[in-house]
């Protein structure tokens, strides 16, 4: 039985393929984005267009992660539309790039307010319904650079996956006992068909960067050229999109913790089984194994 599904951040990028895979698989699908009859007024209209050529059920919704009051009007309006919600894609993501010094604690924050802050606000306008309803699945779009391989000058970017990774990791234990499971899915560097390194933004104080720019001249250009000569040309970023939809149409509590698409193999993969290992093992320790699986009487299977 299809799903309705709510993925944020899909006016481009794993966002937008993910969006039309899950509804070309059948499900019923809210594209969020934000400013939806302004500039990304055409993503909609593309959107639409792509749900008359396909016949599949791809549908937009307003939704800005930096404001609790969008989050909340989007969920609602989900619900008021299809009756029901099934899974949240967390997708939303911004990449900076340049010199960490450079970088303001301000942009930092923002940084993070988007990647980390902006999951919280969409998980309080969700989650009330995914507990009351005692199924349902959370998925996170991380990155390998949690744990593995990391270039310098996209640190921000970094530090914020990083902490959104913790995040999941800790709301899949307090959302188990309702019945609401979790997979991060976690891409490795895709360095074209997302616009990451297209659409990234850079240090607006430029005090320091003649400094790293003469110890470190062209250092931007030279890590995107050798990841992307780490991935076989044959490597679309769809492959993520592809991974989504597996995980989605897995049986409730057979899906996967921690789904690794990395074609380039930084290691994070390796590091992830150890610790997510030393997790679960914990857990029994401390005999709170049941909170590696989703349980609840409602649960569907």
């Amino acid at each position: 039985m299809g799903k309705t599904i709510v993925i944020t951040g899909a006016g481009s990028g794993f966002g937008a393929l993910a969006a039309r895979a899950l509804a070309d698989a059948g499900h019923t699908v809210y594209a969020a984005m934000r400013d939806t009859r302004g500039r990304n007024a055409h993503r909609v209209a593309e959107a639409e267009a792509y749900a008359t050529e396909h016949g599949v059920d791809l549908r937009t919704v307003e939704l800005d992660v930096l404001s609790q009051e969008s989050a909340d009007t989007a969920v609602a309006t989900v619900l008021a539309d299809a009756g029901r919600l099934d899974v949240l894609v967390h997708n939303a993501g911004h990449m900076v790039t340049g010199p960490t010094e450079a970088f303001t604690p301000e942009e930092l924050a923002a940084v993070y307010d988007t990647n980390v802050l902006g999951t919280q606000r969409v998980n309080r306008a969700a989650l009330p319904h995914l507990r009351a309803q005692e199924h349902g699945l959370v998925l996170w779009v991380g990155s390998t650079s949690t744990r593995g391989g990391t270039p310098p000058y996209l640190a921000p970017y970094f530090a914020a996956k990083a902490a959104m990774d913790a995040l999941a990791v800790s709301y899949a234990a307090e959302l188990a006992r309702f019945g609401i499971e979790t997979t991060i899915v976690v891409p490795g560097a895709f360095t074209s068909g997302t616009n990451h390194f297209a659409t990234g933004g850079h240090p607006s104080e430029g005090t320091v960067l003649p400094a790293y720019e003469e110890r470190y001249a062209g250092l931007m250009g030279q890590v995107a050229e050798r990841l992307a000569a780490l991935a076989p040309a044959d490597a679309p970023a769809s492959l993520v999109a592809d991974a989504i939809v597996e995980v989605v149409d897995t049986p409730h509590g057979k899906r996967p913790f921690r789904v690794h698409v990395d074609p380039a193999d930084d290691g994070s993969e390796e590091v992830s089984l150890v610790a997510d290992r030393i997790r679960a093992e914990f857990l029994t320790r401390i005999g709170l194994d049941d909170l590696l699986a989703p349980h609840s009487p409602a649960a569907p299977h």
